[in-house]
């Protein structure tokens, strides 16, 4: 038997089919790719808690990417004069980055941009509607990262939905 969506489901599938396809997410910023600007935000975030750099497999780590292709954006970030790289002393294997001058106007043009975005956003919806879409937003995350933890530990035991 078909399944057939309600048009509530049918709804909210096609709004959020909405936003992909828009690409406002996608847009280069001072001709740095998407993926480029999440890095340069990691490494500023990363070297703004008293260090002065941030290691490789951190970035990774909290972009949820393989170090290999942390490395290969990293590579087009030194070239582009955005970042510095440095072996650690004590170990080799060991990478630190820390943007350059010009990479923090990079960020920051990035940030600026971003927040243009919403700004734009906040005086077309209104503060109102605004503080409630966040609302709904941060409760459709809660929603969607409970699940997956939830069948995620399903899965570990040995458990199936049905």
């Amino acid at each position: 038997m078909e399944y057939v969506a309600s048009m509530t489901e049918q709804r909210l599938m096609k709004s959020l089919m909405q936003f992909k396809r828009l690409g406002w997410h996608q847009q280069s910023i001072a001709g740095c790719k998407p993926s480029e600007i999440r890095v340069l935000f990691c490494v500023k975030k990363g070297t703004a808690l008293d260090a002065h750099e941030i290691k490789v497999s951190e970035i990774s780590k909290q972009l949820h990417v393989t170090s290999p292709t942390v490395t290969q954006l990293l590579n087009g970030l030194e070239t582009n004069g955005l970042i510095e790289r440095h072996s650690d002393i004590t170990d080799r294997r060991a990478v630190g980055v820390k943007l350059t001058e010009r990479g923090m106007v990079v960020v920051q043009q990035a940030e600026e941009a971003f927040f243009a975005s919403m700004r734009g956003l906040i005086e077309y919806l209104g503060e109102e509607q605004s503080n409630q879409l966040t609302d709904l937003l941060s409760k459709a995350f809660r929603y969607f990262h409970e699940r997956d933890a939830s069948m995620s530990y399903s899965a570990w035991n040995g458990e199936h939905e049905g």
